[in-house]
């Protein structure tokens, strides 16, 4: 068996086997935490400090065992020679199924005692049926990991050592002894209060919340914890650093609760795990909801620094679970990775390696300065307040000013000027419309460089400024710049000066403290499309000129890049948990950052939030309406409904007929989209074209763009609501189910309108419900999915009530009307910034 050599101070994810070093010991402890087992580690040079004699001790991090070989090899050369075992698991049996079968089998042979407990407060009877130890001691034992602590470390041991049993075994362990669940911390003071936390706050400063795990306190690994606190004391802000047993903790809860109320924090920097909502599901209430600001999602990794430094992921998929995706679902804005787990020591006497988060400045300060950031726009007068309003311009051509996926850009942007004019924010010379906010921007410079000359400019940053600027940035980002583009002086955005260093053409115009600006292109004289999401190349001269326009020289509060997609979110650098290297951070910044995006496409909108500290606020597709026919597919379709129509009664029109639908069909090309050979049988030619036509008009297409800040109204509210209740929902049960899977079980049709062959002959029921909603030949399935289409929509538009008996049906118009048209219907309210 050849196995890799465990990486000191690495915690890996499982994925490679690898080889802990221990040789035997009588009593063996297996955890995840970390301060757990540095607790454990310390309580034992304690004792052996007092001359206490210990049996031998082995302390196992149970994320290195996630691999089968690695477990393998550990129980044969570690576990089979215990006396005694102990394993605490968070997350049950499920989470490590093969280690545990392995151990139980093992200490079952060889008659070791065996505890199996849960990694959290919650009882796991699934675990305990696995152990060999009574009860009453699997329970003292869990305890003590519960409650934590140097005390219940030490007597942890001892009454480990006392379950061994033998001549000396001591007597003088003490029950597990209750810990405060979360409370507040400074630095060198112990139990601090309110006060005390406050005697080292400045006057007029925002208050800075910072949660993190009260395990952290325990065993005393707070390096990252007091960095964070210098850092937002660097940041100009007062910090508030509460530890706590879990957010979903109820006396942890409460504890913070009081606090906030006491406090009023600006901001919210979190720095505990997982999340208090469940994905899929109704939000639960969190204890950061009274304060009313942003919450920002802050990283002590699991990862060592280095793996973080020389590669590209940024983080373990354990800690995107567990740090940013789960937190992401009750709302947090996630920032950067703050601290990585380094080794402090090598511990000779368990043979393992003491971790502790190692912070790492640079992070901490960034971090620091985003919440102070969010705290200023929160803080300052709304009149005072400046925002950037940026388009993209996908692909770079003028006639694609301001594109944003599924919305309306140009009139969404006058929507949020409206909000921000009501809101009390500054705005002067507001565009009318969405056709005057392109003009404005048409007349200056846009990502046309070529016709630069002819365009007024309004806006530009000089050279100087520029420099200064850039020369802030890492060496490393600079001489990726300029080994690609060169010197500033060679951008094409950048304008000679005749009486000084020149400066860069900005693609933005002032209306009062609100700048609509154009997002640059990735480059020049290089594809658009295809450079657009290319994770290599770094942006030029007037692209960070641009953002650090809206930084210096414009002074903004923050950003709202309106709409899919832009591009700064794909530039160069790590997936996320960016470095100060990555090129999102270059241009951007420490900004705040609001971003208005297409509901239906949650996967680019995350590398916004996760690489650009994104903000999302989703909004509506557009409204969606059946594709029906026109044209030449509507000319065939009438063809078509001839042809049946005159089977069996005319030979000679089915003939003319015939010819003509496949003569049409040549002249669309239509036989080739559809797989019509040459020489094909008219019968099953025109078979593939009746079950085409069919499924072309139940597509489910746009019907125009959607407006931020508006909800749809009318025909196109009804369309969309029949296209949403069309497909089930959740479990697709009661008023989850597909509307029309639901009329066809109610009236007995016997088919499914979701997943049949259009073109097959109908020769079911033809209930009056269906029959009267539309008079023409009725002989396929697809005129009967078209029947329950057109009923479907007669019943949410409430020109048709569903009948008594339709009792499925009538579940699904209940969910409609009670939420699903209430949601769509507040959407746009929701949407907007005044709201």
């Amino acid at each position: 068996m050849h196995l890799l050599a465990a990486q000191p101070g690495a915690v890996t994810d499982g994925e490679e086997a690898v080889d802990l070093g221990q040789s035997a010991g009588d009593m063996v402890y297996v955890s995840a935490a970390d301060t757990e087992l540095a607790l454990l580690a310390d309580a034992r040079d304690a004792l052996a400090a007092e001359g206490r004699q210990l049996p031998s001790l082995r302390l196992a991090n149970l994320m290195q065992l996630g691999h089968n070989m690695s477990v393998d090899l550990y129980v044969e050369s570690v576990i089979a020679e215990a006396k005694l075992v102990v394993v605490r698991i968070l997350g049950g049996a499920g989470y490590w199924p093969y280690g545990i079968e392995q151990i139980a089998e093992t200490c079952r042979r060889t008659g070791a005692k065996l505890a199996l407990l849960p990694g959290d407060d919650q009882p796991d009877p699934d675990l305990a049926g696995y152990a060999t130890l009574p009860p009453e001691a699997q329970h003292r034992l869990w305890q003590y990991g519960v409650h934590g602590g140097p005390v219940n470390s030490r007597n942890l041991l001892l009454y480990m050592t006392s379950l061994i049993g033998g001549a000396d075994a001591p007597d003088d362990w003490r029950e597990p002894a209750p810990l405060v669940r979360a409370g507040l911390y400074w630095p060198d003071i112990e139990q601090p209060t309110l006060n005390d936390v406050r005697a080292h706050w400045k006057p007029d400063q925002p208050t800075a919340a910072l949660t993190f795990y009260r395990a952290l306190v325990q065993a005393g690994n707070l390096r990252a914890v007091d960095g964070m606190i210098d850092a937002l004391i660097q940041a100009g802000l007062n910090p508030l650093p509460i530890f706590t047993q879990s957010l979903k903790d109820p006396v942890s809860a409460e504890t913070v609760i009081e606090l906030f109320a006491d406090t009023s924090p600006a901001v919210i920097l979190n720095a505990t795990g997982f999340a208090v909502s469940a994905p899929g599901r109704d939000r639960t209430p969190t204890p950061f909801d009274g304060a009313d600001c942003p919450v920002l999602q802050v990283v002590f990794s699991g990862g060592n620094v280095e793996g973080w430094r020389d590669g590209t992921r940024g983080l373990s998929a354990r800690d995107i679970a567990m740090n940013v995706a789960l937190p992401e679902v009750d709302g947090r804005i996630f920032t950067r990775a703050v601290s990585f787990k380094d080794r402090a020591r090598r511990d000779d006497a368990t043979q393992s390696d003491i971790v502790t988060y190692t912070p790492v400045a640079d992070r901490l300060a960034f971090t620091a300065k985003l919440a102070a950031n969010w705290a200023a726009l929160r803080n300052s007068p709304v009149y005072d307040r400046r925002v950037g309003l940026i388009l993209a311009n996908y692909p770079n051509k003028d006639a694609r000013l301001g594109n944003g996926v599924g919305l309306d850009t140009p009139a969404g942007t006058v929507k949020v000027l409206q909000a921000l004019a009501e809101a009390e924010y500054r705005i002067d010379n507001m565009p009318q419309d969405g056709a005057e906010v392109i003009r404005r921007l048409k007349a200056g410079p846009t990502n046309d460089f070529k016709a630069l000359a002819g365009r007024e400019i309004s806006e530009s940053l000089s050279l100087a400024d520029y420099q200064i600027w850039f020369g802030s940035l890492p060496e490393t980002v600079q001489s990726d710049v300029r080994n690609r583009w060169g010197a500033p002086e060679d951008d094409p955005f950048y304008l000679a000066g005749e009486l000084d260093c020149g400066r860069f053409a900005i693609s933005a115009y002032r209306v009062g403290n609100v700048a609509i600006g154009l997002q640059p292109a990735r480059g020049y004289n290089i594809d658009p499309v295809q450079s657009y999401h290319d994770p290599a190349l770094v942006p030029p001269h007037g692209y960070l000129a641009f953002y650090a326009w809206l930084q210096i020289s414009f002074g903004a509060h923050a950003v709202c890049h309106m709409g899919k997609h832009g591009n700064l979110e794909w530039l160069p650098g790590k997936a996320l948990a960016l470095s100060e290297d990555c090129f999102p951070e270059a241009a951007l910044g420490a900004m705040p950052n609001i971003y208005p995006f297409i509901v239906n496409d949650p996967g680019e909108g995350t590398q916004a939030k996760r690489r650009a500290a994104a903000v999302i606020i989703d909004h509506l597709t557009p409204p969606l309406t059946r594709a029906e026919s026109y044209g030449p597919l509507k000319d065939l379709e009438q063809l078509v409904d001839e042809y049946y129509e005159a089977a069996g009664v005319d030979p000679r029109r089915i003939r003319v007929l015939t010819e003509d639908i496949l003569s049409l069909c040549r002249a669309t090309g239509l036989d080739e989209d559809i797989g019509i050979a040459v020489n094909e049988n008219s019968d099953d030619a025109l078979a593939k074209l009746d079950g085409y036509l069919c499924e072309l008009k139940e597509l489910q297409i746009r019907d125009g763009l959607h407006v931020f800040g508006e909800s749809p109204t009318g025909r196109l509210l009804e369309d969309l609501l029949v296209a949403l209740v069309r497909v089930p929902r959740g479990d697709g049960k009661g008023g989850d189910a597909s509307l029309h899977r639901a009329l066809s079980a109610d009236m007995s049709l016997n088919f499914d309108p979701l997943d049949c062959d259009m073109a097959m002959a109908w020769d079911g029921p033809r209930p009056d419900a269906l029959a009267a909603v539309d008079d023409s030949p009725w002989r396929s399935y697809g005129d009967t999915v078209e029947r329950l289409e057109m009923l479907a929509s007669a019943l949410v538009s409430g020109a048709q009530q569903p009948d008594d008996s339709w009792s499925a049906s009538k579940a699904v118009m209940t969910w409609l009307t009670d939420t699903l048209a209430a949601n769509v219907e507040a959407s746009g309210r929701r949407n907007s910034p005044a709201s």
